[in-house]
């Protein structure tokens, strides 16, 4: 702040028109996009489904697979 104080006082304007031409020019200046990086997600070609029990429209019923297979319990 105090660099910018003199530097006003140099160019002989307050603090606040330096500030504020500042400003007018950093929002002046086009905003720099970066490239998008296109990500290709692979497609899976493997057949099957889920094992049977599992249902995957009923979350409870999913986790309690899980937990049979893990062996814990959420009890």
């Amino acid at each position: 702040m105090a660099k910018a104080k003199e530097e006003a006082a140099r160019k002989g304007e307050t603090l606040t028109s330096l500030i504020e031409r500042g400003l007018r020019l950093a929002l002046a200046r086009p905003v720099r996009r970066q490239r998008k990086t296109i990500i290709r997600i692979p497609v899976s070609t493997a057949r099957g489904g889920t094992h049977p029990g599992v249902n995957l429209d009923s979350s409870a019923a999913l986790l309690d697979v899980l937990e049979e297979r893990d062996g814990s319990s959420r009890r």
